[in-house]
């Protein structure tokens, strides 16, 4: 497995090996030891799986806030995505700035968004199947988002607004400048 850290270092691209043939193809996505190796060290405790059926759906951009912060390893399994990691970690010399990346079934690659991060993706195809590796469990008392569209945050989502298919809690999600700091510095 390929680990390339990103324009935010801490947000990682892993490329998993794929070994195909007449048959399909055979590929470790998750290796604790290869990983560790490479100095990427995690104990993931739930497995999400979503389903998109339409192009333009937004699912975010989440986060949990402490302690039951999470970091993700998200990949695609059909379909593809713009995947879109937002450091909001009070302090950091890359507050407020994202990471996207586009994954896909075809590209194999995964995302590792850390703890401190916002994290959210827009479908690019319909019926976009993504899977995601948490490290801490679901905490609906510290769940929480902030809007996909800030202007602050200069995403460049590839549908435009008007095409964009949201939740109501992701429609009426704050800007990050109207809520405190999730991350104050050292709580990640």
């Amino acid at each position: 497995m390929k680990i390339t850290p990103q324009a935010i270092p801490d947000v990682l691209l892993i490329e998993p090996n794929r070994f195909g043939d007449a048959r399909g193809f055979f590929s470790e996505v998750w290796k604790r030891s290869a990983l560790a190796a490479q100095g990427f060290a995690v104990d993931f405790v739930q497995d999400n799986h979503s389903l998109s059926r339409e192009v333009g759906v937004v699912r975010g951009l989440h986060f949990q806030r402490p302690p039951t912060a999470q970091g993700k390893l998200v990949r695609v399994v059909r379909g593809r995505i713009l995947d879109v990691a937002v450091d909001i970690r009070q302090g950091s010399p890359t507050y407020g700035r994202h990471v996207a990346c586009e994954l896909s079934a075809e590209n194999w690659h995964q995302l590792w968004v850390p703890r401190g991060f916002a994290h959210g993706f827009m479908t690019l195809e319909p019926d976009t199947e993504v899977l995601y590796k948490v490290d801490a469990e679901y905490d609906r008392a510290t769940d929480a988002g902030i809007a996909w569209d800030d202007p602050a945050l200069g995403i460049a989502w590839p549908v435009l607004p008007g095409g964009v298919i949201l939740s109501d809690k992701d429609r009426n999600a704050p800007r990050l400048a109207e809520i405190p700091p999730p991350f104050p510095a050292g709580s990640v």
